[in-house]
């Protein structure tokens, strides 16, 4: 069985790490390079860097920042926001990132996920995907940022980015986000009957005992957590010394 991987998030936003509730009300919570270094130190197993408003202010993403956190980061490192074509996910990865998610810019040229897999190999391939639960049950997929509902079935929406060479995914609850209320585990089981690749589960963690849980009821092979990071409301070698003790494979 495969290690189970903590991920904490840096959400920039004006080159400063935010956080918010429901992907709104953003508070400044530090420096990116600094919390990028602090989180080798303790021992997380990948970090993810994601530029929330490069789409929606139509721009690139930092490149700058980008490299400076990817020089005090040695285990795997991705990169998300205003990645819009082949060149822009070089940039990323010539940057220092490892991985490179797309978002919106997948949900408007599917193909381009082809056509990065094709270039840098699906395993540099993140399809990020926000979801919002509907009135009737089912999860729609929002893009720029959260602001825009595309009327796609998420599940369908997975299905089709497994199928153009996708290699990753990482899953936003939109409803769980920044709510600390546990994460969304209808959603995580929902999408892992329907596709093999390694899913990150986001959005609502808590306390311990949600990453606990979402390890143990889904097949998530990744939990990713901003605020109980920023914060210090949960520190990552006690977690991992927990989900040790609760059964759960974790890198220590």
């Amino acid at each position: 069985m495969l290690a189970k991987r903590i991920i904490p998030c840096l959400d920039v936003k004006d080159g400063r790490v935010v956080k918010g509730v429901n992907f709104v009300n953003l508070t400044d919570v530090g420096d990116p390079v600094d919390s990028a270094r602090a989180y080798y130190e303790a021992g997380c197993d990948e970090l993810v860097f994601l530029d929330i408003t490069a789409t929606s202010d139509n721009r690139a993403t930092m490149v700058d920042v980008v490299e400076r956190v990817a020089s005090q980061v040695f285990i795997p490192f991705t990169v998300g926001g205003g990645i819009r074509s082949v060149a822009d996910m070089q940039a990323m990865l010539r940057a220092g990132a490892d991985k490179v998610a797309i978002n919106s810019s997948a949900v408007y040229n599917p193909q381009l996920i082809a056509d990065c897999a094709q270039k840098f190999g699906n395993q540099c391939v993140v399809v990020a995907i926000d979801g919002k639960r509907q009135p009737d049950g089912t999860w729609h997929v929002y893009v720029a940022g959260g602001r825009k509902d595309t009327g796609l079935d998420l599940i369908d929406w997975v299905k089709e980015v497994t199928a153009l060479g996708a290699g990753e995914l990482l899953i936003t609850s939109m409803d769980k986000d920044g709510t600390k209320s546990g994460f969304d585990l209808e959603l995580y089981q929902a999408v892992s009957k329907v596709t093999q690749l390694p899913i990150i589960a986001s959005g609502g963690v808590g306390s311990v005992a949600d990453f606990t849980d979402v390890f143990e009821k889904t097949s998530v092979t990744g939990a990713l957590a901003a605020s109980v990071f920023h914060y210090g409301e949960i520190e990552i070698p006690r977690l991992k010394e927990a989900l040790a003790q609760a059964g759960v494979e974790v890198r220590r």
